[in-house]
């Protein structure tokens, strides 16, 4: 097992790991919904949104691709969503998760490499980054469009930032850290050597633990002190 102070690249979650948008993401799906004609209170919209909440983490694209089917509707669908959610996000209704911000500065402070990743389009990342004022708080940030596309669960944007930081020797020397499944299993799936789930976004410890998660921390908060040695 790799020693906690040898993780020299961190990759985190942002939605639900770093930031908080108290539901945002099911609100902007019933935008998406409406579009594609699936009304709120049907035995079709909860069906889809059931799905929704199962594969948080996962690529927006890819989940509409899951439900609606054909290219033009899944696109359409995301569209609604991107646009939504953005216009959430741009009300103020997204924030840092207590004690996120100062995490991040905690572990770049000790010389480790931060990446934020996200299952969401560029649009709507920038859209978050610009809210939260977080801009220039890491030095690279990710969408599945960088990465070729593909989101989680897959390892591609792990990967990617592997090679893109040129942060570490190894991929035993990064640290992925989410609040779903999904995150834990690209996580493994590229071969991380810590694999962290947290508990305040889409699913519980249980969950976490059944996809791989090395650990389970209550927030982001914590993980400074987690790979400084502190209580490991």
């Amino acid at each position: 097992m790799t020693n906690h102070q040898e993780i020299r690249l961190v990759v985190l979650d942002m939605a639900g790991t770093t930031v908080a948008d108290g539901g945002l993401v099911e609100r902007a799906f019933a935008a998406a919904a409406s579009e594609l004609g699936v009304g709120p209170g049907t035995p079709d919209h909860a069906d889809k949104l059931a799905y929704v909440r199962a594969t948080m983490g996962e690529s927006k694209i890819s989940v509409f691709r899951h439900l609606f089917g054909d290219e033009e509707r899944a696109r359409r669908a995301n569209a609604a969503f991107e646009k939504a959610y953005g216009e959430l996000v741009d009300g103020g209704l997204v924030a840092p998760v207590p004690g996120a911000r100062e995490a991040i500065e905690q572990l770049r402070a000790s010389g480790r490499t931060v990446v934020l990743t996200t299952g969401f389009a560029r649009i709507t990342q920038d859209a978050i980054l610009d809210a939260l004022g977080w801009q220039d708080l890491v030095p690279l940030t990710l969408c599945p469009a960088d990465a070729g596309g593909r989101g989680r669960p897959y390892p591609d944007m792990v990967l990617t930032a592997f090679l893109r930081t040129r942060a570490v020797d190894a991929v035993g020397q990064v640290a992925v850290v989410g609040d779903t499944s999904y995150d834990m299993l690209s996580g493994v799936r590229a071969g991380a050597g810590l694999v962290a789930g947290v508990l305040t976004g889409a699913h519980d410890a249980e969950a976490l633990r059944v996809a791989g998660a090395t650990h389970v921390l209550g927030s982001v908060a914590e993980l400074p002190g987690l790979l400084a040695g502190e209580g490991a």
